[in-house]
């Protein structure tokens, strides 16, 4: 059994271009509804429905933040005015040649001319049609019912009358209608508006029926297109058979037929019918001859999809040619230009940009100009498909070029992350930068940059078109810049929001804008801290302030803790001799115990001032940790000093223990609380020269590195 396929079978222009829109939408994440079913495919349509596309009909369907994909079919001018009254997001997925008509018949009833469709008054496309006439409009079918209107309305021969069809009316039909039409209506124009692909579609059909034992009409029930291909080849082959799937095979007798023929409609899915012929092949055909059936349907599949949306070129356009178009139409998913001659164009969004984000709605508005290339191009159709992307990026790879010569510095988007570096796009061209030249630092993650603006500089141009560029030259100049600039204003006391870009043992150093800066550990915090870790971490924002310049070395020394803050502002202005406060006991010595007052405040209770009686070690009376009531016996400012007293909240009035005792113990105490600012004093001798000695190891080791 030898099986051939139509060339013309499968979708349309118009019908493959409005499920791609759909499934776009769908994969950019909108929740989407369509008017209608979007072709007549129950299949397909189920598919769509389990990917949570909805059937509305009408725009008060609609709900907030779906987008309403107008089918194929078309819709009355009054659909379009009900959704735009409602604010809606609609993608227009009309076929252009209903679209012609549209325009066609508005412009003309507008003007007072009567219109006559020859088509289904109860299909979709035609009840759009008639929503776009202004004046008379009549629908006939036959070639009597053309008749029977012209004698009902004798008058026609003195009115302005045009003559349109549905897309997919029957082709021999059609012309029979044309020539009754100017036996009467001489002066009526006439437009032929069936699809060129069903005119095609129709006229192969007609010739496999005539060559074939059995012809297989494949498609929806509820396709006009479909149900016309059947009325073709039923008039040449008695043994037609319309199925929509490959189960329907099982009830169709094919074991005798040496010749079958398939046709399918414009709605039909590719895969519905490379399963029936596949089916078909299986049961009935050798296994050697099943593989060159398939590879015939695929190869078959893959010429089809190309010649169906573009066949030809135009004799005065052609592919890659320059063209201005203006926009007439704007969708989430394309845009619609006018590019002259009669030519519709389509921009989609991946064609209008690199960026995968872009807002076709935000970019773009009626009216607009824009440059375009063509691609593809079709006469029968009178459409187009072009690409703004790709005229920017001829347009964009001069400026690369030029860019390398001058060393000029350009500025691109973050597209993606791949091995080796990450790809830039600039007006629509790709440029690779490697990862040693994307950051700063070889220590900064490369996917941070993904989705961002950056500037960069193109420093190798290869073959085919590729550019190499440079990021890290760039930031190194600014870095360089902000440093000049830096080093020339800053003066003490100036405030700075920096990070923190390393810790060490001795400081944190904190970038103030392409200068480090180091904030000494006794900076950090008003409390004593082993670590700069216990108060920042490495990528902490700070406030910092400038305590010391070295301009000769190039050092600066920050500031970190605030003066209100400091503990002992906060004592003084909260506290007083004779204030009896709640304290916490935090050590002890011999002569005494050591509370906090409050955080970074500790005073010295006398040992003589524990209790009301002879004691003879702090321990006896108190233990770390317990919270107790002390009266505050006496400040010392300048020394950072503060005496306590639970003794004088239990006995106010007891004998003194012996002078020499107690003044003994203060010397003790006097110089315990001096040998911490002396410690202090040599780490902050230390620390600079630390601090040199890192900042030199770390220049070494980026130059290695680089």
């Amino acid at each position: 059994m030898k099986i051939t396929l139509a060339k013309t079978a499968g979708f349309c222009f118009g019908v493959n271009r409005a499920v791609n829109m759909v499934y776009e939408l769908l994969d950019k994440g909108e929740k989407v509804c369509t008017l209608g079913p979007i072709i007549h495919n129950p299949q397909l349509v189920k598919e769509l429905e389990d990917r949570g596309v909805r059937i509305v009909e009408s725009p008060s369907e609609v709900v907030e933040g779906e987008t309403l994909v107008i089918r194929s079919h078309g819709v009355s001018a009054a659909v379009f005015k009900e959704a735009e009254q409602k604010n809606l997001k609609i993608a227009d997925a009309t076929c252009p040649f209903v679209s012609k008509i549209h325009k066609i018949v508005a412009e003309k009833s507008g003007a007072g001319y009567v219109t006559v469709i020859a088509g289904d008054e109860n299909h979709q496309e035609v009840k759009g049609i008639i929503g776009h006439c202004t004046g008379e409009c009549f629908v006939i079918s036959t070639v009597d019912e053309l008749n029977d209107l012209l004698k009902e309305k004798a008058n026609f021969e003195q009115k302005s009358v045009i003559l349109v069809s549905q897309t997919t009316f029957n082709a021999e039909i059609w012309e029979e209608i044309q020539k009754n039409f100017k036996k009467v209506c001489t002066n009526a124009e006439i437009f032929d508006t069936i699809c060129n692909a069903t005119s095609m579609r129709q006229a192969e059909a007609e010739s496999l029926s005539k060559i074939n034992d059995v012809i297989l009409v494949i498609g929806g029930r509820h396709s006009s297109n479909t149900a016309k291909l059947y009325d073709v080849c039923s008039n040449n082959c008695k043994r037609t058979h319309y199925l929509e799937t490959a189960d329907e095979l099982s009830g169709i007798d094919l074991k005798d037929s040496d010749l079958v023929g398939v046709v399918a409609g414009a709605s039909t899915p590719a895969g519905i019918i490379k399963e029936v012929i596949y089916t078909m092949s299986e049961n009935l055909q050798p296994v050697e001859e099943q593989m060159e059936v398939k590879e015939s349907v695929q190869k078959s599949f893959e010429e089809m999809t190309d010649e169906e949306a573009f066949e030809a070129s135009l004799s005065s356009l052609t592919g890659d040619q320059k063209v201005e178009g203006t926009v007439i139409a704007v969708n989430p998913t394309e845009i619609t230009v006018d590019i002259g001659r009669g030519v519709t164009g389509y921009v989609t969004a991946a064609e209008y940009s690199s960026d995968p984000n872009v807002k076709m709605e935000d970019e773009v508005k009626v009216n607009d100009k824009i440059n375009l290339i063509i691609m593809k191009i079709s006469d029968q159709e009178g459409t187009a498909m072009l690409s703004k992307r790709r005229y920017d990026a001829i347009a964009g790879w001069d400026n690369i070029v030029a860019a390398k010569e001058s060393g000029e510095v350009i500025t691109g988007f973050v597209k993606e992350i791949i091995k080796g570096g990450v790809v830039v796009y600039t007006n629509n061209v790709r440029v690779f930068i490697p990862a040693s030249q994307a950051t700063l630092s070889r220590s900064e993650a490369l996917e941070d940059l993904k989705g961002k603006e950056v500037s960069f500089r193109i420093i190798e141009i290869g073959r085919g078109r590729r550019a190499v560029g440079s990021i890290r030259s760039v930031l190194r100049e600014e870095r360089k810049a902000a440093q000049a600039k830096l080093w020339s204003e800053i003066a003490v006391g100036d405030r700075f929001t920096g990070t923190v870009k390393s810790i060490t043992g001795y400081g944190a150093f904190v970038d103030i804008g392409g200068v480090d800066g180091m904030v000494h550990i006794s900076e950090l915090s008003w409390s004593r801290i082993k670590n700069p870790s216990e108060v920042v971490l490495v990528g902490d924002t700070v406030e910092v302030y400038v305590k010391a310049i070295d301009v000769e070395k190039k050092k600066i020394s920050l500031g970190y803790k605030k003066e209100e803050e400091n503990p002992w502002v906060i004592f003084q202005n909260n506290y007083n001799v004779d204030d009896v406060v709640k304290v916490t006991i935090v050590s002890m010595t011999t002569y005494g115990a050591f509370a906090r007052i409050i955080p970074g405040i500790d005073g010295l209770i006398h040992i003589s001032q524990i209790a009301n009686k002879h004691i003879a070690k702090p321990q006896d009376e108190l233990t770390v940790g317990q919270e107790v009531e002390a009266k505050i016996t006496a400040v010392d400012f300048d020394k950072k000093r503060v005496s306590l007293s639970i003794r004088a909240l239990l006995e106010p009035e007891v004998k003194e223990e012996e002078p020499a005792v107690a003044e003994a113990d203060e010397v003790v105490y006097e110089a315990t609380e001096e040998n911490a600012p002396a410690a202090e004093e040599v780490a902050e001798e230390i620390a600079p020269v630390a601090e040199e000695t890192t900042e030199v190891v770390e220049e070494v080791a980026e130059e290695t590195a680089e």
